[in-house]
């Protein structure tokens, strides 16, 4: 009997991996968390499975359903929404599975980050603008952030930002990042990334409040903030220039300074 942990992506239903699909297939029990995963993700699950939504249970709840499979030798799809290893609340599953001496793997899925940059069509490295993507969050009521993780910290870097979980917290986001991308510096709001419903709101961190104010955004939004984002003019990189040499391409030859 294995626990998978399955990362559905962002939204859409057809973005989940094909290993992902799979194994919702062929599993018995289906315990998804229907907060974020839409119900067309699951609806593959076997005709008899066990399909339950674990949004509002807790963590002893959903192990003693995880106990119960193990107990009659049942695989269970553990779904969770974009990629497992992000805000995904699932170290503290697999610790008690660790004591429980229960098996589980990770399925990989698409993070919300990247489901945003593809609706946009925006590359978030480019070349001599960004080289860095920052995902992080800001200290709410769920959970403070470690000291050397703060906003005020990693802004300092001027990278690419993606800010989960704190849409609410807006004032303390443009206060904190102005001083290092700028009052104009480009962000974009996601409201639920690559649902029937979302949303993209191109603005400002200045504007950025008044945006989603009227937009009435109060969850489910990904802050994105970076010149990436802007028309920013940018050359082009060295990976397909016919005079850049490297081991595939023009095998020999002197390669051109970066």
């Amino acid at each position: 009997m294995t626990v998978y942990f399955i990362g559905a992506g962002p939204g859409a239903p057809d973005l989940i991996t094909v290993r992902g699909l799979e194994l919702i297939k062929r599993c018995p029990v289906c315990l998804f968390a229907g907060s974020l995963v839409p119900e067309e993700t699951v609806a593959a699950a076997p005709e008899d499975a066990l399909v339950k939504d674990t949004a509002p249970m807790h963590l002893d709840q959903i192990i003693e359903d995880i106990k119960q499979a193990h107990e009659k030798g049942e695989d269970v799809a553990r779904v969770h929404s974009g990629d497992p290893s992000i805000y995904g609340a699932t170290a503290e599953q697999m610790r008690r599975l660790d004591t429980l001496g229960i098996d589980y793997e990770v399925v990989p899925g698409v993070p919300a980050f990247a489901g945003v940059a593809a609706k946009l069509k925006t590359e978030l490295t480019l070349p001599e603008i960004a080289q860095t993507i920052i995902v992080t969050r800001t200290g709410m009521k769920a959970s403070s952030m470690p000291e050397h993780e703060t906003l005020e910290v990693l802004g300092k870097s001027r990278a690419t930002l993606a800010i989960h979980l704190s849409i609410r917290n807006l004032v303390h986001v443009r206060e904190t990042l102005e001083p290092y991308y700028g009052a104009d510096c480009p962000v974009v709001i996601a409201y639920r990334a690559t649902w029937p419903d979302e949303l993209y709101i191109r603005t400002t961190l200045a504007e950025m409040k008044d945006a989603v104010r009227a937009a009435k955004i109060t969850r489910t939004a990904l802050i994105m903030v970076g010149q990436v984002f802007g028309d920013v003019q940018f050359r082009d990189s060295d990976l397909y220039n016919e005079e850049y040499a490297h081991v595939l391409r023009n095998k020999g030859k002197k390669k051109v300074s970066a």
